[in-house]
């Protein structure tokens, strides 16, 4: 159940240029959170800037009530955020949107992530440790001054392979270079994505050639977080029943008409099964 919380800045400090790590003390946002969920921050003390920022969820310490957050600045909000010094507060909602789950049945699981989108998938990757799933974790990189998000995966020794643009680090290339290899040599059943959108929809193709189900995390620009500006929509197949998307539509594929549905990412996702969201070409 979301709340408002004033929320202690612990720290909030560079992790590389124009990247940024923020340790809020939010015991009451911290004890509902979930891997995957995010939470809505005011950077300002006034209405200016006047939308709150949409921040993922790095880590979650229940025992300490401490929540951390990996950002990068893009623009003024954030650049904001980058200059709040400890011992302020942050007025924070959350925590919000639909999270991860475990799958079913599955033993082998692939997490791939891309840029900043490697931030949601750590409390993750410790959901599935705990669970016992074996598991291999994929990221990729424009270069090297861009690798954020991989202290805690190596101090704990999980499979990790990286990939940037320009060879600076790991595999020179792709990350869905890696998800083909590790497709065939990792064989796993069952798979995670967040990142760039085009990065997903190329994982997510690779997957459905492999018969191989699994979990998106998207991201998108959002004015106000709970679902009532519909700023965020994505197109998804058609719901049969349960949570009701915001309005249906016609979708012409080869010739045929598929239903579709636009659902909101902030509230239905920002975690969607992979087969759910139509992602246009």
């Amino acid at each position: 159940m979301p709340v408002r919380e004033m929320a202690k800045v612990v720290s909030n400090s560079p992790v590389k240029p124009g990247y940024y790590l923020m340790e809020l003390d939010a015991p009451k946002v911290t004890e509902e959170a979930k891997p995957g969920q995010f939470v809505h921050i005011r950077v300002g003390r006034t209405m200016d800037p006047l939308l709150r920022r949409p921040i993922s969820l790095y880590d979650i310490d229940k025992e300490k009530g401490i929540l951390s957050l990996l950002y990068v600045v893009v623009g003024r909000g954030t650049r904001m955020l980058s200059e709040i010094e400890a011992g302020a507060e942050l007025d924070i909602m959350g925590p919000l949107g639909n999270g991860f789950w475990l799958p079913d049945r599955a033993t082998r699981c692939l997490v791939v992530g891309g840029g900043i989108g490697v931030a949601p998938l750590l409390p993750l990757i410790g959901m599935l440790d705990q669970a016992g799933l074996e598991q291999k974790i994929l990221y990729g990189f424009r270069n090297a001054d861009a690798v954020v998000g991989i202290d805690v995966v190596q101090e704990k020794g999980w499979p990790l392979a990286i990939a940037t643009d320009d060879g600076s680090v790991g595999h020179r290339g792709f990350v869905t270079d890696l998800v083909k290899q590790a497709i065939t040599d990792f064989k796993p059943d069952y798979y995670y994505v967040c990142g760039p959108e085009v990065m997903i929809r190329n994982v997510v193709w690779l997957m459905k050639e492999a018969n191989i189900p699994g979990q998106v995390s998207l991201e998108a620009r959002m004015g106000c977080g709970v679902g009532a500006c519909l700023a965020c929509t994505c197109k998804t197949r058609k719901r049969t029943g349960g949570q009701q998307s915001v309005t249906g539509g016609q979708l012409s594929v080869a010739g045929h008409e598929q239903n579709f549905d636009y659902s909101l990412v902030c509230t239905h996702g920002p975690v969607f099964g992979a087969g759910e969201v139509i992602f246009d070409d």
